[in-house]
C-alpha cells in the first residue's frame, strides 16, 4: 500500500494550532478546588490543618460572658439600615468562608468545604458542606446562597448593595454547588467579598419581610441562637450544643461560653459602675484617665480585676472630627485645613489623657500601609494623572497634623488659622467670623457619647476665639444613627477601622458613589477622582507591593484633602476584666479575640466566694 500524503492549508493549520493552544491554556487555567483563598500569596494553613494558632483546641465549654454596651437597640435585623441592630448578632449568622485572623486577608472554608477561583478571578465557585444546617435543622443549599446574594444586592445595607452588584450572575451547579460570575473589571478582591457574604434562609423570608427592623429573631446557622431580648436593654445568646460546625478546624477552640449577654447602659459612667460591681465581665478601655485612676478598688488590689495592655499589629485607623463637605461651610479645603490649626493636641493629651495617646497622621497608622515617608516612584506614577487637581504637597511632603505649643493658649496656631481663613475669603469683624457669602460662621458637633463632650468643647472654645460659633449636641443612639445614615450633621467624631488588607470597603468609606447613597461611611462626602482611582488600584492589586503603593497613594490624597481633623490612637488594646477567664497563649496580630477565651471554673468559683 502506498501511503498518501495529506496536505493541510497553512491557514487551517494556524487556526487548528490556535484552537488547540486555547484548549490547553484553558485546561491549565482551570480553577482547582481548594480549602482556602488568600488575597495575595498563599494561605498560612494548608489542607487538613487542625486549628488556628491563636485558638486552644481543647478549651472547655461552659460559663457565661457578660459585656456592657452604651446606647440602645431596636432591631435584630443587621442587614438593613432601618433601626439600630443589637450587638452580637454576628454569633447567629454564618458565611461561606471564615477569615484567618493571623493573616492580612485569607479565608478558609466554613459553610463551603471548597472554593474554586480561576487565575483571572473572574468568577468564584463554592461547594457546600453536606452537614451545614440552619437552626431549624434544614440544610443550607445553593438556593439559599443565591437568595442571599440577590436579596442583599437589592435590599441590603449600602455596602452589600455596592459589593454584590458587581456580580453579573449566579449559577446553580447542583444542590450544594454555586458559581458567581463577575461583571467585567479588574477587582481582585471580589471572590473573597462573596466568600464573606452572610448566608440567609430563603424559607425563613417566605413569611418574614426582609427590609424591616424587627425584634423577631431571624433564622441563622451560627454557633449561637438568640435566647432572650429585653428591648433596648439587653440581649442574650445561648450556644447551640448541636451547632453543625463545632468540629471544623476553623472553629476549634472558639465559641466556648454557653451564654453571651450584652447589657445596655445609658452612658459610659453607668457602664463603668456596672463593671466595678461585677455585673459586666470585660470592658475595653479607651479613656486614659479612667485607665490611670478609674479602676482603683479593693478588687483591683486583690487581683480580682485585671488591667492589661494587649499589643496588636493592626492599623490604628482614623479617629477624628469629620467635616461634612456637603455643608457649604466646609467645601473649601483651605477652611478645613485652617480649623485643624486651632486644635491643641499636645495640651489635650497632657491635661485630659495623662499623655497616653499618640497623634494620628495616617488613615492607616501603625502599619506598613501608612504614607509616613515621601512618595516613591510607584506612588508618584499612580498620582501623576491627577496632579492638576491635587495639592502640590501630595507629591513632595509627608503630611503631619499641625503641632501646637501645648500651653493651652495656642496663639501661634490660631494666628495661622486666621491667616488661612482670610485667604479663603472669610472676614473677622466685631469679634465674629463671617464666611465669603457674609453669613456668620457657625456649626454643630454631633455626638453620641457624653464623655466626648469635653473633647468637643475644647475645639469649640478654640474656634470661638476665632469668632466661629460651635455648638456641641449629644443625642441618643437611635437619633444619632438616623442622622448619620442621612448625613444630617455638620461635624461628627468618628473612627474608621482599617485592616492590613484594604479593599472594596474603601469605596464604601471614601468613594464618590457612596457620598450620595444613604447609610455609607463616606461621612465627609468625599467626591474626588483621584480617590476613586486609587481605590480602583487597591482592589485590582495583584500582589502585596502593588497594594501597599496604591494604599499609600490613597492615604496621601485623603490626608491633604483635610477631610478629617485627626486626633489620636493607642498602640495597644487596653482591657479590664474580672479574673475568671482562661485564654490561649497567643493572640493574632489583629488583636485579642474574646471568642477564643473561656471561663475557668476554679477562677470563677473563687470570685463567687469573695
Amino acid at each position: 500500500m502506498v501511503a498518501r500524503r495529506l496536505t493541510v492549508p497553512a491557514a487551517w493549520l494556524a487556526v487548528a494550532t490556535a484552537v488547540i493552544g486555547a484548549v490547553i491554556g484553558a485546561e491549565q487555567a482551570r480553577a482547582e478546588p481548594t480549602h482556602a483563598i488568600a488575597m495575595h500569596g498563599e494561605p498560612k494553613h494548608g489542607p487538613g490543618f487542625a486549628h488556628f494558632d491563636y485558638a486552644e483546641p481543647d478549651a472547655p465549654k461552659g460559663g457565661r460572658l457578660v459585656l456592657g454596651v452604651v446606647g440602645s437597640f431596636d432591631s435584630l435585623n443587621p442587614f438593613v439600615i432601618k433601626g439600630v441592630p443589637a450587638k452580637g448578632l454576628n454569633l447567629v449568622f454564618e458565611r461561606l468562608l471564615k477569615r484567618g485572623r493571623d493573616e492580612p486577608f485569607t479565608l478558609y472554608g466554613l459553610i463551603a468545604e471548597s472554593v474554586e477561583v480561576p487565575p483571572d478571578r473572574s468568577s468564584v465557585a463554592f461547594k457546600l458542606r453536606p452537614e451545614a444546617r440552619f437552626h431549624d435543622g434544614t440544610p443550607i443549599t445553593a438556593d439559599d446562597i443565591i437568595f442571599s446574594w440577590r436579596t442583599l444586592a437589592r435590599q441590603g445595607r449600602p455596602n452589600h448593595r455596592l459589593f454584590y452588584r458587581m456580580v453579573e450572575r449566579a449559577e446553580k451547579m447542583g444542590r450544594r454547588a454555586v458559581k458567581f460570575v463577575f461583571k467585567p473589571g479588574d477587582n481582585w478582591e471580589l471572590p473573597l467579598i462573596i466568600g464573606l457574604m452572610p448566608v440567609l434562609s430563603e424559607a425563613h423570608f417566605r413569611t418574614a419581610a426582609f427590609e424591616r427592623a424587627t425584634l423577631d429573631p431571624i433564622m441563622g446557622s451560627g454557633p449561637y441562637r438568640v435566647e432572650a431580648v429585653d428591648q433596648g436593654r439587653g440581649i442574650t445568646y445561648r450556644r447551640d450544643a448541636a451547632y453543625w460546625g463545632r468540629h471544623l478546624a476553623v472553629n476549634r477552640g472558639e465559641y466556648n461560653f454557653d451564654v453571651v449577654r450584652y447589657d445596655y447602659y445609658r452612658d459610659s459612667a453607668v457602664a463603668m459602675e456596672a463593671f466595678k460591681a461585677g455585673l459586666v465581665d470585660v470592658r475595653p478601655e479607651s479613656d486614659p484617665g479612667r485607665w490611670a485612676t478609674g479602676y482603683a478598688s479593693p478588687a483591683l488590689d486583690a487581683g480580682e480585676i485585671v488591667l492589661e495592655e494587649i499589643p496588636h499589629g493592626r492599623p490604628a485607623g482614623m479617629y477624628g472630627f469629620a467635616f461634612n463637605t456637603r455643608r457649604p461651610l466646609f467645601r473649601d479645603r483651605r477652611v478645613r485645613a485652617a480649623l485643624a490649626h486651632a486644635f491643641d493636641f499636645e495640651w489635650v493629651n497632657r491635661t485630659l489623657f495623662h499623655g497616653a495617646y499618640r497623634r494620628t497622621a495616617s488613615y492607616f497608622e501603625n502599619s506598613e500601609l501608612a504614607a509616613a515617608a515621601p512618595p516613591g516612584a510607584a506612588e508618584r506614577a499612580l498620582l501623576e494623572p491627577f496632579r492638576e487637581h491635587l495639592p502640590p504637597a501630595v507629591f513632595t511632603r509627608v503630611y503631619r497634623p499641625p503641632a501646637a505649643t501645648g500651653d493651652g493658649d495656642n496663639r501661634k496656631g490660631l494666628r495661622t488659622a486666621l491667616g488661612i481663613l482670610r485667604d479663603a475669603g472669610w472676614v473677622h469683624r466685631g469679634g465674629r467670623m463671617f464666611d465669603p457669602t457674609g453669613d456668620p460662621a457657625r456649626f454643630d458637633i454631633l455626638l453620641i457619647r457624653p464623655r466626648n463632650e469635653r473633647l468637643a468643647l475644647v475645639l469649640a472654645r478654640k474656634l470661638g476665639r476665632l469668632g466661629i460659633e460651635v455648638g456641641v449636641r449629644t443625642v441618643d443612639s437611635a437619633q444619632y444613627q438616623n442622622r448619620l445614615n442621612s448625613y444630617d450633621f455638620d461635624m461628627i467624631l468618628y473612627l474608621w477601622d482599617e485592616s492590613l488588607s484594604p479593599g472594596n470597603e474603601q469605596a464604601f468609606y471614601w468613594g464618590s458613589r457612596a457620598a450620595d447613597e444613604e447609610g455609607t461611611r463616606n461621612y465627609p462626602g468625599i467626591k474626588d477622582a483621584a480617590v476613586d482611582a486609587m481605590i480602583g488600584r487597591i482592589v485590582a492589586a495583584r500582589d502585596r507591593r502593588a497594594l501597599i503603593d496604591a494604599t499609600r497613594a490613597l492615604d496621601r490624597v485623603l490626608q491633604w484633602g483635610h477631610y478629617v481633623l485627626p486626633l489620636y490612637h493607642l498602640p495597644a488594646d487596653r482591657l479590664a476584666y474580672w479574673n475568671k477567664f482562661g485564654r490561649p497563649g497567643a493572640s493574632p496580630g489583629s488583636g485579642y479575640r474574646l471568642d477564643t477565651w473561656w471561663e475557668d471554673p476554679a477562677k470563677a468559683a473563687a470570685l463567687e466566694r469573695r
